[in-house]
């Protein structure tokens, strides 16, 4: 039977898992914490970016744009 074609065979996967050892390693409830805190921050910031460039009301776009100053000073906080 024919595999599709976003399969992978088993040495690929073992190649790539030898590849990225970082992946597996434990994380502390803290940097867990950390990382769930800033993918949340970027996607928020990908979020009020979307909205800023469809904006055409200037007093939207002074309120998207402190937002997005507010989202870059909490990134920048948190190191990344």
């Amino acid at each position: 039977m024919a595999r599709g074609f976003d399969s992978k065979s088993v040495e690929e996967q073992q190649a790539e898992a030898r590849r990225e050892p970082a992946h597996n390693q434990r994380l502390t409830p803290e940097e867990i914490e950390s990382r769930r805190k800033r993918d949340g921050l970027l996607l928020a910031r990908t979020n009020v970016q979307s909205q800023l460039n469809s904006a055409t009301n200037p007093t939207h776009r002074q309120m998207l744009e402190g937002a997005l100053a507010e989202l870059d000073r909490q990134l920048a906080e948190l190191g990344s």
